[in-house]
């Protein structure tokens, strides 16, 4: 099956998770993803532990569907030979300092001039205008300064990340939705544009909900751990072996946790008789629902809960959940085979299309400079051309990594 993006070509320059995710999902959806690396490879093939076969398994997860070619960007000729690849290409992916790709003379204004239908994507921690331009900035930082760290966490407790790299993840996501974008209106105006994406903005954009909250009350969020700051009951509850995740805040949903804890009389308290009471009320209402919570299993609360159309679901972990059914045996995993690491499994883009949903199982992450003759032959270097760049350094395959 064709993907959606089939014809389209990315030149991915970007480097760690941010660029190679949103790389990545271009490359899920079908286009021809061309991974310029450094001497060496990039410094995410480095990002661990844990590491298969030396790989990163980080780097593992967001680099398939992609071909690799090794320029040495300090080497005289080497910006060039970038700038030739642009030519061919559709949109081009960086993640470099703000200025950084302008001095190395593969910026936008460079690569624009050589191909005006050329979309130019930056992803950068801070973006490419304001004070905080030239901060350099990771996922950590970006989460301490992106106000998402100060509303995760539990009350008395200290001010905690995101599990996950939330501000690479959401960069990457936000970038492939700008970037197809800016595909689109080419369609119309024959014209490629540069994109900017931030790692900040990215995350204010993730935080709409209580950034919205905020805006309008001038009230900060608090740290409530699992409970959403909007709604009472929405949070995890200990049981006799584990957890539960209850949602039951609706004017129906409320009355109906209550008949299932055996207190029907609960639902009428004045105290808890509305939404923006339990709110308001909710270390109160905790200690009204905790103990009831400890009196059965997981298992036995969601089959009762279930039953009274309450929702809810239990807190697995990531063992718990890879084995689950729905999700060992459903579309969200891929399973990639490399030829020197064996079996890859790794999460996929998300979205499905009926007819042009593309293909996530391959191929795999790339050895550094694995195709970087077949690349520049492709885009329109000459054998000679090639053999001198090879041995001059400008451009290295697999075996000189």
């Amino acid at each position: 099956m064709s993907g959606a993006l089939e014809g389209i070509t990315v030149l991915d320059l970007s480097q760690g998770a941010a660029g190679p995710t949103c790389a990545m999902h271009l490359g899920d959806l079908g286009a021809n993803v061309l991974k310029v690396e450094p001497p060496g490879g990039e410094w995410g093939r480095r990002l661990g532990p844990p590491f298969v076969e030396g790989v990163a398994a980080a780097f593992l997860g967001m680099n398939r569907n992609k071909r690799s070619v090794v320029i040495d960007l300090k080497k005289p000729g080497g910006s060039e030979v970038v700038l030739r690849l642009a030519e061919q290409c559709d949109v081009a992916l960086e993640s470099f300092r703000p200025g950084v790709a302008d001095r190395l003379g593969i910026g936008y204004e460079a690569m624009a001039a050589r191909n005006p239908r050329l979309v130019y994507a930056a992803i950068s921690a801070f973006g490419q205008k304001g004070p905080w331009r030239d901060r350099p900035g990771v996922d950590g930082v970006a989460q301490a300064m992106g106000g998402i760290m100060s509303v995760t966490g539990t009350a008395d407790g200290p001010p905690v990340k995101v599990g996950v790299p939330a501000a690479d993840m959401a960069g990457g996501i936000f970038a492939s939705q700008t970037i197809l974008a800016a595909l689109f209106a080419r369609e119309r105006t024959g014209r490629g544009q540069r994109v900017d994406v931030s790692l900040l903005d990215s995350l204010l954009a993730y935080q709409v909900v209580p950034l919205s909250m905020f805006l309008a009350s001038g009230r900060s969020p608090q740290r409530l751990g699992s409970a959403a700051p909007y709604a009472a009951p929405n949070e995890a509850f200990a049981t006799s072996d584990g957890h539960v995740m209850v949602a039951a805040y609706t004017p129906k949903r409320w009355p109906a946790l209550c008949g299932v804890l055996g207190e029907p009389g609960l639902a009428d308290d004045p105290r808890f008789d509305t939404n923006e009471k339990r709110v308001d009320g909710r270390p109160g209402l905790r200690a009204v629902l905790e103990p009831l919570f400890l009196t059965r299993t997981t298992a036995e609360w969601i089959k009762m809960l279930d039953d009274a159309d309450v929702l809810c679901g239990p807190l697995l972990t990531y063992p718990e959940l890879i084995a689950q059914e729905h999700v060992a045996n459903g579309d969200a995993l891929a399973t990639v085979y490399h030829p020197s690491i064996g079996e890859i499994r790794a999460p996929v883009f998300p979205g499905r299309l009926s007819d042009t949903q593309g293909d996530a199982s391959g191929p795999p992450p790339p050895l550094p400079g694995e195709h970087s003759e077949k690349i520049l032959a492709e885009c329109g270097f000459e054998e000679d051309e090639i053999g001198d760049l090879l041995r001059d350094g400008v451009v290295s395959g697999a075996e000189n990594q």
